[in-house]
């Protein structure tokens, strides 16, 4: 007879046993979606590195993609295997210890998985793990439980690199994975979902006792005992300043696979046994960016799961709905109120409440009064909205919009008069909200998008420091989407992709950047251009004989005469050509000349050879005593030369360089230049303009790793920042990143400009010295402060 302990562990290795067939099958067709990826890679015309890259990567996958395929398999099956002890706690030493090179950056690829998953399949893997969670009787999933999608995902990863395939191949297919994995562990989790729900494993899902925290816990402290009926963790408060989930109280996702802080509900209290080993791991398990959306995603996971707990499946249409006859009016006659009060001449409240212009079209000045009739006049048309409302999810729905606005006026961060011009929002996002319920599930909705990223524009601002062309653009993009209140989400992407367009301008042309812009964009490419062609010019005459002295005057000398020249004049200026084919003659005047004629003709063009060298070298503001050096040193070669003590350049090969010296820019690569020489002395050299407004960041910090390296890449144009410099704290704005992505412009709000290479963000990144100033994107903020008010009153929602 089987026990009744055996039957629950039975289920549980069901569940997991059935999500790892639904993976397994998904298999071949992601080795057939990464075959057909890098078959096409192979017809795009790219510089002759990369598509040797691609080459390279194509064949390999040929000769491996079975050993890949057969090695998941395999390693999926063995996942299966305890590997916990009879606690449930992971099997570790507690010790602090060395991870092997490129763990990192297999980490980081699998987590880019890892989330697409969670983007999709949040909510069925949230059930799945309360459940396997209460037939375990445990608080907390094994760190390397395959049902965690970056345990999945890293599998994948491992195979791939034990299959003898190169990260860089990784790279270029993991696009092609996505979609195909998101889709197939949401299968999967499903299927494992509904077995057990058939196998009456916890029907239903009991939020409330889930989520609420024993009277009088505290974060710090050791949780209270989980009843092993409920499987309930404890949760962390939530916080105006978004650190009801932070890093400290919680682990993200690590390589073994943990469950994140919020990605699958809330996060447990800061636990007692959480050691040395623990925290190790949290640093270094996850980009922090990666960590910062399993956060935001768990806050809106749990708000999905709390409005499904009460109100039912019905929540989650099928179907896109529109709202009742009654609401429907409702919201129509709020907007008329809106659009014909903000229309009037007059000043009145409501005019006042939302952002209206006075006589003239000239803007008021809003200040604290103004927000809280808005506020005043948002709680009001709540009121009346849910009365009109006939359904539970219509009344839901408005409440939870309503709380989220109020959270936005409250955040004193942003200006009154944006914050007001926000809360004409409502009505349009309600809309959005109602057709489609992913609206409170779905971190990418663009509605989210749109307020997130004009909030972080606006975050920065000093009380007597405004910009009234941002404004004046919120103001655009609010009135644009009340135009069009049936459009739904195609109207909120429309205005986003447009405020993205207005951003990528309006910052770097301001007065205070617009000249730093533009030296700094000359710097990037004399730099780029001296780096690349130094590598290409080594390639040219890497066969060819050239004596050393010749060799060394090209790269480190003419190299950068011909960078300069090509941002002074052009790379096809007249001058530019003129001083390439200075190093052709240099070169062929080097090589040996037994031939009388050739003498001849060295004599001939010597004095002008020698006075374009000393001109050239004057563009890089050499001074006199330092050319006469190298001149002598060539023209101790050319004499060397003439007398044939050199060897010779066959006459074919010196027409081909001469050729690839005339177009050298056709043949330069387009991989980063690593660190620029950058200060003040050569800008000023570089460019010819005054650069005492420009503080150029190259020092401090430390080694950044490959994670706050890619952090620093997903940096938003126009997000405020903590940038501590020299002891001095500024608050600085992203204005502006380079074409290449080499030099990143941040800017007070007084007009200071700070040059920082890409290196140098991810070191102050990495150091603490750059800090965002915002940890949590404005409606994710906005969510929790809702989740808050539910948790303390939850008969407000259909009340």
């Amino acid at each position: 007879m089987v026990s009744p302990d055996q039957h629950v562990s039975s289920l549980a290795k069901q569940a997991r046993e059935l999500f790892v067939v639904h993976v397994g099958r998904a298999l071949p067709e992601m080795v057939r979606a990464c075959d057909t990826k890098l078959t096409s890679l192979l017809d795009q015309a790219g510089p002759a590195r990369e598509m040797q890259e691609r080459r390279d990567a194509w064949t390999a996958f040929q000769k491996h993609q079975t050993a890949w395929l057969n090695g998941s398999r395999k390693a999926l099956q063995r996942s299966l295997l305890p590997k916990v002890s009879e606690s449930g706690n992971p099997l570790s030493t507690g010790r602090l210890e060395l991870v092997a090179e490129g763990t990192i950056d297999d980490q980081i690829m699998a987590s880019r998985l890892a989330m697409r998953v969670l983007d999709k399949s949040s909510s069925e893997l949230n059930d799945l793990r309360l459940r396997i969670q209460h037939l375990e009787k445990r608080q907390e999933l094994p760190r390397g439980d395959v049902l965690l999608p970056d345990v999945t995902a890293r599998i994948l990863v491992d195979q791939w690199l034990d299959a003898q395939m190169t990260r860089e191949a990784w790279a270029l297919i993991q696009d092609a994975l996505l979609p195909i994995m998101a889709t197939k562990l949401h299968e999967g989790y499903k299927a494992a979902n509904e077995f057990l729900v058939s196998s009456g494993v916890m029907k239903e899902i009991d939020l409330q006792s889930l989520v609420k925290r024993a009277p009088g816990t505290r974060t710090g402290s050791t949780p209270a005992p989980v009843p092993p009926a409920v499987g309930r963790r404890s949760g962390d408060a939530p916080s105006r300043d978004g650190s009801g989930s932070s890093l400290s109280s919680a682990p993200a996702f690590g390589p073994a696979g943990s469950s994140a802080p919020g990605a699958f509900g809330a996060s447990r209290a800061g636990s007692s046994s959480m050691g040395v080993h623990e925290e190790t791991r949290m640093l270094t398990s996850a980009t922090p960016l990666a960590r910062a959306r399993m956060r935001a995603q768990g806050v809106v996971g749990r708000l999905k799961r709390l409005l499904m707990d009460k109100i039912g499946g019905d929540f989650e249409a099928t179907q896109l709905l529109p709202p009742s006859p009654r609401l429907e009016q409702a919201m129509q006659q709020s907007m008329a109120v809106v659009r014909r009060e903000v229309g009037a001449p007059s000043t009145g409240n409501m005019d006042a409440a939302y952002g209206g212009t006075g006589a003239g079209g000239v803007a008021m000045q809003m200040d604290a009064s103004h927000v809280e009739r808005a506020s005043s006049a948002l709680r009001q048309r709540t009121t009346e909205l849910k009365q009109a409302a006939t359904t539970s999810t219509e009344k839901a729905t408005i409440e939870v919009v309503a709380l989220m606005f109020q959270s936005i006026l409250a955040e004193e961060r942003i200006p009154p008069s944006v914050r007001v011009w926000f809360a004409r929002l409502q009505i349009p996002v309600l809309r959005v909200a109602l057709a489609e319920p992913e609206f409170f599930s779905a971190l990418q909705h663009p509605a989210r998008k749109l307020i997130d990223r004009m909030g972080s524009c606006v975050m920065g601002f000093e009380t007597n420091v405004g910009s009234a062309a941002l404004e004046a653009e919120i103001k655009r993009v609010v009135q644009v989407i009340e135009q069009y209140p049936e459009t739904g989400r195609r109207v909120f992407q429309l205005v986003f992709d447009e405020f993205q367009k207005f951003l990528s301008t309006y910052l770097s042309e301001q007065d205070s950047t617009s000249r730093v812009v533009s030296v700094a964009q000359q710097i990037e490419q004399k730099e780029t251009l001296s780096v690349q062609y130094t590598i290409e010019l080594r390639k040219l005459l890497d066969d060819v004989p050239v004596r050393e002295e010749v060799r060394e005057f090209l790269f480190k000398v003419w190299v950068d005469v011909l960078a300069v020249a090509s941002v002074k004049y052009g790379l096809k200026h007249e001058e530019t050509s003129s001083l390439k084919q200075v190093a052709s003659e240099l070169l062929w005047a080097a090589s040996a000349k037994p031939n009388r004629n050739d003498r001849a003709r060295v004599i001939q063009q010597l004095p002008s050879l020698l006075q374009r060298l000393r001109q050239g070298m004057g563009l890089l503001g050499f001074p006199a005593g330092l050319q006469d050096q190298h001149i002598k040193s060539v023209s101790d070669t050319l004499a060397d030369a003439f007398m044939s003590r050199t060897e010779a350049i066959p006459e074919e090969s010196m027409d081909k360089l001469a050729k690839r010296l005339a177009n050298l820019e056709d043949f330069l690569p387009e991989s980063g230049v690593g660190d620029l020489d950058l200060d003040n002395e050569s800008i000023e050299m570089i460019t010819g303009v005054d650069a005492s407004n420009i503080e150029v960041i190259n020092q401090g910090g430390s080694q950044p790793s490959e994670a706050m390296r890619a952090w620093a890449v997903e940096l938003q144009i126009g997000s405020w920042f903590g940038l501590d410099h020299n002891g001095k704290l500024n608050s600085v704005q992203l204005a502006w990143r380079s074409q290449r992505g080499q030099l990143y412009l941040f800017v007070t709000n007084s007009g200071r400009c700070f040059l920082i290479q890409s290196a140098r963000v991810a070191a102050y990144l990495q150091a603490g010295l750059l800090v965002p100033s915002e940890d949590e994107a404005l409606t994710v903020r906005a969510t929790r402060d809702a989740l808050a008010k539910l948790d303390a009153n939850p008969e407000r929602l259909l009340n």
